[in-house]
């Protein structure tokens, strides 16, 4: 049948990607720094990062990468979401310089106040090109580093889940800083557009470094901030801390899918793909940079962490409450340190214990397949570039898997953001390929054999019980396996008679409310994928789906035991429930 061909060439696309990515890496691999031995531990005992490739030798040049940069950096920059926009050399050798953005004038500080990282996407103290860059900034310079982080008091509706795991992974990242010698802040206010200049000019800032964020409301902020900055001449720079390849110099466009932007990350990955500076190395920076400087210059005050979490517990955001029990091997544990460990330091981590089962990744009966690493790197607790130098170690054991974990890790992950990016309407119908558009406009009043009401769907009260146990995975787990996610947002747009633009405001909603890593461009995207086509092929036409591909439950039982399935979350959400119910027992008593 031709939707049968149609699959067999879009697995033999995705396949033939994968072998790409392989082989790039598998170049690479030569060039990555020689690995010392570890400790028992692995990478989560004080971090035991390798020193950086970019800290002893000066960025690689490369025909049309360098090109461009040097081109950009001649011409006038229309606006810092312009490709050609300024790319200035970074005032270190930490930092590749085209990972750097000029926002706002040039690279040099301006007073003798202290450099200012406003920290928001990228929430750690190592592995963070941001961090690196204004610290070598600062050192050139002879000022002190500050970090500033902007605490909105409700953040897109986030609940108690998401709120309470940031905060309690902020709290341990101000204690690794003040280790390493740098302080922390927080600038609280409900705009950081507004708090964030406050907060620098308080500390009398020279010069401002803040991370990137493809999202709306994150360059909303940003050009709020370096707008309203004073004085006027304060430099204010953008660093890409969160892609191992740069998202400006990995396209300048929106890509139309996996297979379009592979090979131009492929060929910049030799660039960027190196390690990162030892804990050794940025706490000698930021003592040099520090030394002689006025520390009275400026303070935002202490911060009540117990009272910041008790008070995200017991707000707007208490109907959403934390996972207490998370089932193994998925850990929960927020912060920097957990999300090492995660990875692999601990008896359950991914890269040394369950790495040889990733292929099974698309199976919902095998969750020790998954990494588990996803809110780590929604928080920006982990870096991608970390998660990706640290399984390059693991090629020679399991090759297939490595491959595999990269591509999600890197392509698809860096697609997401160049959708985002891109696409204005990343959150819409509008941002759909015109080909969806069109046909989900042309069957948007189809008749429904099933429809379902917002807060039927929330409640997991619909006939399909595959679809209710993956909604009370997300509502009660905090999470939903990826292969369901498909699935599952696809039969919204099955059983919403108002038509597919409200399907993917719902499904967005239910998304952002219970998944612990929402508001993220994989989530977006992922939404868009299933409901709107997006880097996915026209199929054959159909009632309600149009063009987009379809799913079905018989499909679902011939890939996996779906009783099994359902049986496994009704205990772990049992457990969950229980769990929740005597914590609230024990604090009435």
């Amino acid at each position: 049948a031709p939707a049968a061909r149609a699959r067999r060439a879009t697995a033999k696309t995705s396949r033939r990607g994968v072998t790409e990515l392989a082989r790039a890496m598998s170049v690479l691999a030569t060039h990555l720094p020689a690995v010392a031995p570890r400790p028992p531990t692995g990478c989560a005992s004080r971090w035991a990062p390798l020193r950086a490739a970019t800290s002893t030798t000066k960025p690689p040049t490369r025909t049309g990468v360098r090109g461009a940069a040097s081109s950009a950096s001649a011409s006038s920059p229309s606006s810092p979401d312009d490709a050609t926009a300024t790319v200035r050399p970074s005032s270190g050798v930490w930092c590749d310089p085209r990972r750097v953005r000029s926002l706002r004038g040039g690279d040099v500080p301006m007073g003798e106040g202290p450099v200012v990282y406003w920290m928001s996407r990228d929430q750690r103290a190592m592995d963070n090109w941001a961090l690196c860059h204004a610290l070598a900034v600062a050192r050139e310079h002879r000022r002190p580093l500050h970090v500033v982080f902007a605490l909105v008091p409700e953040f897109a509706n986030a609940g108690a889940r998401q709120y309470c795991f940031m905060l309690r992974g902020l709290r341990e990242l101000e204690s690794r800083l003040r280790d390493l010698g740098i302080p922390f802040h927080l600038a609280r206010g409900p705009d950081p557009g507004v708090s964030v200049p406050a907060a620098a000019e308080r500390l009398g800032c020279s010069m401002l470094v803040t991370d990137f964020s493809p999202l709306r409301i994150g360059r909303a902020w940003r050009d709020s901030v370096t707008t309203l900055l004073c004085p006027s001449d304060v430099p204010v720079a953008e660093v890409d801390a969160h892609n191992v390849v740069p998202a400006w110099v990995a396209s300048d466009k929106q890509e139309y899918a996996a297979r379009t932007i592979r090979k131009k990350i492929n060929e910049r990955l030799g660039d960027f793909l190196t390690d990162f500076p030892t804990v050794e190395d940025v706490r000698e920076a930021a003592t040099e940079a520090a030394a002689g400087a006025d520390k009275e210059r400026g303070t935002l005050g202490s911060v009540d962490w117990d009272g910041l979490i008790d008070a995200a517990q017991r707000g707007s955001g208490a109907s959403v409450p934390e996972v207490l029990s998370p089932p193994p091997p998925r850990s929960r544990a927020p912060g920097e340190s957990a999300a090492l460990a995660a990875l692999c330091g601990g008896d359950a981590s991914f890269l040394p214990n369950r790495l040889a089962l990733y292929g099974s990744r698309n199976d919902p009966n095998v969750p020790e397949a998954l990494s588990g690493l996803s809110p780590y790197l929604h928080f920006g607790q982990l870096s991608a570039q970390r998660c990706a130098v640290e399984a390059t170690k693991h090629r020679a054991k399991h090759p297939e898997a490595v491959d595999s974990f990269l591509e999600e890790l890197i392509v698809r992950r860096e697609l997401a953001d160049n959708f985002c990016l891109h696409n204005p309407h990343y959150d819409s119908i509008t941002g759909a390929p015109g080909w969806a558009r069109e046909s989900l406009a042309l069957h948007a009043s189809d008749a429904r054999e099933f429809a379902y009401s917002v807060e039927e769907l929330e409640q997991s009260r619909t006939h399909d019980e595959l679809w209710n146990a993956a909604q009370k995975e997300l509502t009660h787990l905090g999470t939903m396996h990826g292969f369901l996610r498909m699935y599952w947002a696809k039969k919204i747009l099955e059983w919403t008679g108002e038509g597919p633009e409200e399907a993917l405001r719902r499904a967005i909603y239910l998304n952002d409310r219970y998944q612990l890593d929402g508001r993220d461009p994989n989530g977006y995207v992922g939404c868009m994928w299933a409901i709107c086509g997006v880097h996915d092929q026209g199929w054959k036409e159909r009632d309600v789906f149009g063009k987009v591909r379809y799913m079905n439950y018989a499909g679902c039982k011939r890939k996996f035991k779906i009783a099994e399935y359902v049986e496994r979350v009704e205990r772990e959400v049992a457990k969950e429930i229980a769990v929740r119910s005597a914590r609230r027992e024990e604090a009435v008593v």
